[in-house]
């Protein structure tokens, strides 16, 4: 007789093939995307049983002959502000929110969670209309603000949560020692949060470097696009530049594979440990 926890020959045949199967569905789209940006015969992209002539002359082109390193430029720059000012806002609030009580310190968490709801469409014209007034329309810092309003309200609910898990007495412990609340929270309580900052580090990271909507209409002119609204002048009613779009498409994905491979280490703890209090 088998173990009650040992699988029968069929049921981990199915597994695995269901794992295989994932793991191809998964991969297939960078794997396309990948080939089409070897491929330098112009249409090739349009003959899928075709191979055609592979190289690296879309990425020579890419980076030579059109303002991607600029537009890399901008989406670092963007990107990194947003992860730096939103996480620094974030931890504070959701150390805020776990440690001090203070009026209206549950509808401030409720109303994080209810701005999260609605849609990025939905924000547009109000936040447009904020940074026409404070004279912030096509600048770094006016887009950076509007993408914090996406970031903070979700690594605030995540920071709290793991912020829950820390006991108390190391607060009590720092106090004692005559660290201020604030040296506290930055001597004692970081430190040990790290695989939770480090979620929303990426998270924030992954939100700005990809996000469209709010560069699209707050950023007027094209040197200071960032990478996803610049790509998309690769391809229009009147021209389409796969090749050099997929390149683009490759060339992105490296930040934010080097975000990852920083981070990984702690994500699934951050992940996890936020989500049950001790």
């Amino acid at each position: 007789m088998r173990a009650r926890d040992e699988r029968s020959r069929l049921a981990s045949t199915g597994l695995h093939t269901a794992l295989v199967g994932a793991s191809v569905i998964a991969v297939f789209p960078v794997a396309w995307v990948l080939l089409t940006s070897l491929k330098t015969d112009r249409d090739t992209w349009a003959r899928p049983g075709e191979l055609g002539t592979l190289g690296l002359g879309n990425y020579g082109q890419v980076l030579g002959d059109t303002q991607f390193l600029t537009w890399f430029g901008n989406s670092l720059l963007i990107a990194t502000g947003t992860t730096l000012i939103g996480v620094l806002i974030s931890a504070t609030a959701g150390y805020a929110a776990s440690r001090m009580r203070f009026p209206g310190q549950r509808p401030l968490m409720w109303l994080f969670l209810v701005t999260q709801m609605f849609p990025a469409a939905v924000l547009i014209v109000p936040l447009y209309n904020v940074l026409s007034d404070l004279g912030l329309l096509n600048s770094y810092a006016g887009l950076i603000l509007a993408q914090c309003t996406i970031a903070v309200p979700y690594c605030a609910w995540m920071l709290k949560g793991y912020f829950d898990t820390i006991p108390v007495s190391i607060d009590e412990a720092g106090r004692i020692d005559g660290l201020t609340p604030f040296g506290t929270f930055w001597r004692l309580i970081v430190p040990l949060a790290r695989p939770g900052i480090s979620v929303t580090v990426f998270y924030a990271f992954i939100t700005a470097w990809g996000e469209v909507a709010f560069a699209s209409v707050f950023m007027q002119s094209e040197d200071r696009y960032p990478l996803p609204v610049g790509m998309a002048t690769f391809v229009s009613d009147f021209k389409a530049e796969w090749g050099l779009l997929t390149a683009g498409s490759v060339l992105v994905m490296v930040p934010a594979a080097v975000v990852f491979f920083l981070v990984q280490r702690h994500l699934v703890a951050g992940l996890t440990a936020g989500g049950v209090k001790s």
